[in-house]
């Protein structure tokens, strides 16, 4: 048996689909709020910006690890410099004294080229360390940048929230109008086609904006106003009002 609803309640249906249609727009607006392409780029681009000074920062500390090296050896040279410019002051054996000169003269010779090697590692460390600062000055600019999007677009997906918010309790309010069967075909058109409900207006189904053909007319019009009739268009519920032009 064909469904019959009483007029006013298919009319509940359109407020019903205009509702559904804005919940939706509503969806598809905080999908696509453009802060969150912007935030997509922002994330590649950091990631990107971390590995740069990660390799920075280890960069800083192999030259840094080097240096303490360079400065460990110079403390070993000059304390065996030191051991032996004792031994030279003791001793009284002039085998021993030439001994002690030669290694002190080949001693110092390496504590020279060791401070000349540090000088030249502290100024490579002060160019590491002076990139690294960059590196990680420029992480923290892009995670300054990504805190102010993500606060526009919290701030817009609010907005968004309050008005999906109120938009679903006033089709609460309707759909508790609509009676059960009535509301169980407009949820299953609605889910397999798109639309769930359709006004006939001056001639066309307003979800697909087609006119009808003139036997289609004549079969809408000869419709029973509590019919329940599926549009063949839009496969929506066909409601018609005082607008539908029949």
């Amino acid at each position: 048996m064909a469904l019959k609803a009483a007029p006013a309640d298919q009319a509940l249906l359109l407020d019903l689909q205009a509702l559904d249609t804005k919940l939706d727009q509503l969806d598809h607006k905080a999908r696509s709020l453009p802060q969150i392409a912007v935030l997509a780029g922002i994330a590649a681009e950091l990631a990107s910006a971390r590995q740069d000074a990660l390799q920075s920062t280890g960069a800083r500390e192999d030259v840094s690890a080097e240096l303490k090296r360079l400065e460990s050896d110079v403390e070993v040279v000059e304390a065996r410099i030191k051991r032996d410019t004792e031994r030279l002051e003791a001793s009284s054996s002039q085998k021993d004294i030439v001994a002690l000169e030669q290694e002190l003269t080949a001693l110092r010779k390496r504590r020279d080229d060791l401070e000349e090697i540090e000088l030249t590692v502290m100024e490579r460390l002060e160019e590491v360390e002076s990139s690294a600062a960059a590196k990680i000055a420029g992480v923290d600019a892009i995670i300054a940048r990504q805190a102010a999007v993500v606060v526009e677009r919290d701030a817009l997906l609010i907005d968004i929230t309050n008005e999906r918010t109120q938009a679903a309790a006033n089709r609460s309010t309707i759909e508790s109008q609509v009676p059960a069967e009535l509301l169980a075909l407009y949820t299953k058109q609605r889910t397999r086609y798109g639309y769930g409900a359709s006004l006939l207006q001056h001639g066309s189904s307003q979800a697909v904006g087609v006119k009808f053909l003139e036997s289609e007319m004549q079969a809408i019009r000869a419709l029973a106003p509590d019919d329940v009739y599926i549009c063949p268009q839009s496969d929506a519920i066909l409601v018609r009002t005082s607008e539908s032009g029949i």
